[in-house]
């Protein structure tokens, strides 16, 4: 099935057809509709490799896979990266995947997929303070966008990013427990210099307010191990504490196995995985899907529109708390 055959099946010319699939704006949208009725009746699909070299496009948008260390803090990227690849499909674009353990060796997979597979754009997700894939992707005006908020140049970021609110998350949670009544809450985050973490750190402070908050903290390497003797050293440490808001819901599952008998203690863990939901966990919610869909809404505007200015569009979305047994 061609392109030509499709043309005589509809009754219209070749460009019409070409212009229905890669220029829809500038046909009529009677015939539009028409001739994609024809297209999906005949089960035609466009030559992938002949519009690549037509158009110099791959339709190709690459991204990091990162890792993952126990399989649960992790899961919030594999929900992202299937809304990702469902959003972009809509587009007409497939996500290309990847894996790097660091900021230069990911520099050097984008020149090997460059040379190799031409992708049209990337998506950065892990973004962290002095991000040298960013610096490197500006420079040679490679469309990009960011799965997170460039934090070494805010407030005046030269790149489109979306991100969500870490801090009205955890500020969130930590308003909830205070109306539950509880007043010494503690907080088991990650170590300081983490843009997410601090973030997040960030919104349980904003939430105390004037509280002496030096012993209520504690700064761990995320992970299930690490957040129950955390929580079990601040607990032994200040008796007053009967609530615990934490970074990942990783640290939240330890500082679960952290309570004793006697002592309740209230959870609550962060990015809301099957694993919280397995354990009655509360946890906040970031809205993936919806993220998702902001990044590839920015690159299609920057791709569809190369001669343009670089889109400086900055989304920041709002969380939600899914409250559950622990809270």
């Amino acid at each position: 099935m061609t392109i030509t055959d499709v043309a005589k099946a509809a009754g219209v010319s070749r460009q019409t057809v070409s212009n229905t699939l890669n220029s829809p704006e500038v046909v009529r949208e009677e015939t539009r509709k028409h001739v994609l009725e024809v297209i999906e009746r005949l089960g035609y699909r466009a030559n992938q490799a002949a519009r690549q070299m037509r158009t110099g496009r791959s339709r190709l948008i690459a991204i990091g896979i990162e890792p993952d260390g126990d399989g649960i803090s992790g899961s919030w990227a594999d929900r992202f990266l299937h809304s990702l690849s469902e959003t972009a499909a809509h587009e007409g674009y497939r996500i290309l995947l990847y894996t790097a353990a660091d900021d230069p060796s990911e520099i050097a997979t984008y020149e090997d997929l460059l040379g190799a597979y031409k992708p049209d754009a990337f998506v950065l997700t892990g973004t962290h303070h002095d991000d040298l894939r960013a610096s490197w992707l500006l420079e040679r005006g490679l469309p990009f966008v960011a799965f997170g908020r460039p934090w070494s140049d805010l407030p005046h970021a030269r790149h489109p990013w979306v991100d969500v609110d870490g801090a009205a998350g955890t500020e969130a949670a930590t308003r909830h427990l205070l109306a539950a009544g509880h007043r010494r809450i503690g907080f088991i985050g990650w170590p300081p210099g983490s843009g997410v973490g601090d973030d997040r750190r960030a919104g349980w402070a904003r939430a105390l307010g004037g509280q002496e908050l030096s012993g209520l903290q504690r700064s761990v390497e995320d992970g299930i191990a690490a957040g129950e003797s955390a929580a079990r050293d601040l607990i032994a440490a200040d008796p007053g504490v009967t609530a615990l808001v934490c970074a990942s819901d990783s640290l939240a599952l330890g500082a679960l196995q952290a309570r004793e008998p006697g002592r309740p203690v209230a959870v609550i863990g962060f990015d809301d995985t099957p694993a919280a939901r397995a354990v009655g966990l509360t946890s906040v919610h970031q809205p993936l899907g919806e993220a998702a869909a902001a990044c590839v809404e920015l690159l299609a505007r920057a791709l569809e529109s190369p001669d343009a200015e670089p889109p400086s569009a900055h989304v920041l979305l709002p969380p939600s708390l899914t409250i559950r047994q622990s809270a």
